[in-house]
């Protein structure tokens, strides 16, 4: 016989500014295969080092077929997160999937305890999450960064691309 179900929350007054963040690749050709597990050694190395805000990673499997791999970050707060995808190995990372996605494709969510949700998705071809029912828009001009398409104030890290090279 089974026992009282245990309930339990969380107590996040400790991270008033938490952000999780979703991420997926998926693959869209047989090249893409190889881009996908090519980077699992790429994420373990860059978690391992155990970046500044990053207070866990848990990877996921979207599914099977069509391969698409991903995982689940909670940060301490954004300015950690955007320091992060600013500085290596994250900027040669995406600056080389603008040049050629490898045959997949990709996007993240965000969500902050502070409130806000941003997003963005790369050589989709079919949508995922927000992208199945919001309206979509380019990434461009007001929505081309993760702090413009959350209408953040401050002075962003320089961006791992332009805005031009990002076409």
């Amino acid at each position: 016989m089974k026992g009282k179900v245990q309930r339990k929350t969380v107590d996040l007054s400790l991270y008033p500014d938490l952000v999780v963040i979703y991420l997926g690749m998926r693959v869209n050709a047989l090249t893409g295969i190889k881009t996908v597990l090519g980077f699992g050694p790429k994420i373990s190395g860059a978690v391992g080092a155990k970046p500044d805000g990053l207070l866990l990673h848990e990877p996921i499997i979207y599914s099977l077929f069509p391969p698409h791999a991903g995982m689940r970050q909670y940060w301490r707060d954004f300015e950690s997160l955007e320091a992060w995808s600013r500085s290596e190995p994250h900027r040669l990372w995406w600056q080389r999937f603008l040049r050629d996605s490898g045959g997949t494709g990709f996007w993240h969510e965000a969500y902050f305890l502070r409130g806000g949700m941003e997003a963005v998705y790369l050589d989709m071809p079919s949508p995922v999450g927000f992208l199945q029912f919001a309206p979509a828009r380019d990434a461009r001009g007001p929505m081309f960064t993760a702090r413009q398409r959350l209408k953040l104030e401050g002075e962003p890290p320089p961006t791992p691309v332009s805005e031009d090279s990002a076409v």
